[in-house]
């Protein structure tokens, strides 16, 4: 059983750029919180696992025991299940964070889906922006 259904996406203007994060956490198919934070100056990549650290974050202060999680970002995602090596120093240390606050559920799952099915947390993340 799922405690959290979490939606995660980074934006970046240039990149690069102001970026921005967007979260939706959902109990029970209900929406119970929606982030939508400006993180600086930043990359895509930075603003992908900046949202995926909010989210984990957010969902450890709920007490969740287990956690889905979507996100559009391909990298995050194949960076997360190990099928990508993450080489880029600034990425590196926020992989790193992201890994260790996983370790803290019981069960954790992370989705990638197109972007047609993240559209509320690219418009928080979007919305950050501004």
């Amino acid at each position: 059983m799922v405690d959290l259904t979490i939606y995660i996406d980074g934006a970046c203007r240039g990149n690069p750029g102001p970026a921005g994060i967007g979260v939706v956490i959902q109990k029970n198919g209900e929406t119970i919180k929606e982030i939508s934070k400006s993180i600086g100056e930043g990359t895509n990549n930075i603003a992908e696992y900046s949202a995926l650290i909010q989210a984990l974050e957010e969902a450890l202060e709920k007490k969740a025991g287990s956690v889905q999680i979507y996100t559009d970002s391909e990298l995050v995602y194949k960076q997360i299940m190990g099928e990508y090596k993450v080489k880029h120093p600034n990425v590196q240390g926020l992989f790193l964070k992201a890994k260790l606050l996983m370790t803290q559920f019981k069960d954790i799952k992370i989705t990638h889906v197109l972007r047609e099915k993240n559209k509320q947390a690219d418009k928080l993340a979007t919305a950050a922006l501004k």
